[in-house]
């Protein structure tokens, strides 16, 4: 990572978030001396499933008056739920979802952040089963005359990307030099205000973002890349209590129509690969 770093212009178009936990009330499993259980998983605090996560990052995980929404948000509820606690919601720095940190040092239970499942982060952390298959947008703009990210390059473009993620890597790999941005909504941002010309992104964040008639009206996808992400909630190496509860509540999702019913008011239509829960996790780059 340093040497990517060192030879690329980093803009942080928007400063990390201070990590804040949003504390919901709920019933302890066990209110002793001891760890505490929630049905015989251990949990970081008693009475609650502490998620760490990255926001913003829709329609995966997003605070909207006050409440945090989403896709990774509802999923993680239903474990939750089948745990008979609540989810409490952490706002930490991406880059820390890679090395596991904040779950080694107690702070959380799980990862919920749209992270794709790779062989190099399996080394820090273990990875729930897949719970959906993810492909990359390039979105330019309009008026920037480019139909391609070959043209991106061809044509003397700048071309943006979310710091640390498997888009940035890429597009590096492929010869790119992305402008580097803190979040998703920074990454669109600085498409909005011409600081670039294009992004690559992961697409249901495009998807949701254009939505927007103003947005649709500016921008379009010119590619689609297949990069044979698949995106894994992960737990602190050797948690296999918690791995298994978080598998099985995915599984039963699958198999009652909730995983459907979720997937569409977050994602939009849902089609049979997004629940497969075959791992492509090989096919991806090493970091996202």
């Amino acid at each position: 990572m340093n040497s990517v770093l060192g030879r690329r212009t980093r803009i942080l178009a928007a400063t990390t978030a201070t990590a804040g936990l949003l504390l919901v009330a709920g019933c302890s499993s066990d209110s002793g001396g001891g760890k505490a259980t929630a049905k015989g998983v251990p949990v970081v605090k008693a009475g609650q499933l502490t998620t760490c996560t990255h926001l913003p990052y829709p329609p995966f995980q997003s605070e909207k008056n006050g409440k945090y929404e989403g896709f990774d948000v509802s999923l993680i509820d239903l474990v939750a739920k089948d745990l008979g606690v609540k989810q409490a919601i952490v706002d930490t720095p991406f880059e820390t979802f890679k090395t596991g940190a904040f779950l080694n040092s107690g702070q959380c239970d799980l990862a919920a952040a749209g992270m794709t499942i790779t062989e190099e982060r399996k080394k820090n952390v273990d990875f729930s089963d897949p719970y959906f298959d993810a492909t990359q947008a390039v979105l330019v703009d309009k008026k920037s005359g480019i139909n391609s990210l070959a043209d991106v390059k061809s044509k003397g473009k700048k071309l943006g990307a979310q710091a640390q993620t498997t888009g940035e890597d890429y597009v590096t790999k492929k010869g790119f030099d992305p402008v580097s941005f803190e979040s998703s909504d920074a990454v669109l941002n600085g498409l909005r205000t011409g600081q670039v010309q294009a992004v690559v992104i992961d697409y249901p964040v495009v998807q949701g973002w254009l939505k927007d008639k103003a947005n649709a009206d500016a921008f379009k996808v010119v590619d689609n890349l297949n990069t044979g992400e698949q995106y894994g909630f992960t737990v602190k190496k050797g948690n296999t209590k918690l791995l298994a509860a978080i598998n099985k509540t995915i599984k039963d999702a699958k198999a009652d129509g909730t995983y459907k019913k979720l997937y569409e008011q977050w994602i939009g239509p849902y089609t049979a690969p997004a629940a497969t829960g075959a791992s492509t996790a090989s096919a991806a780059p090493s970091a996202s």
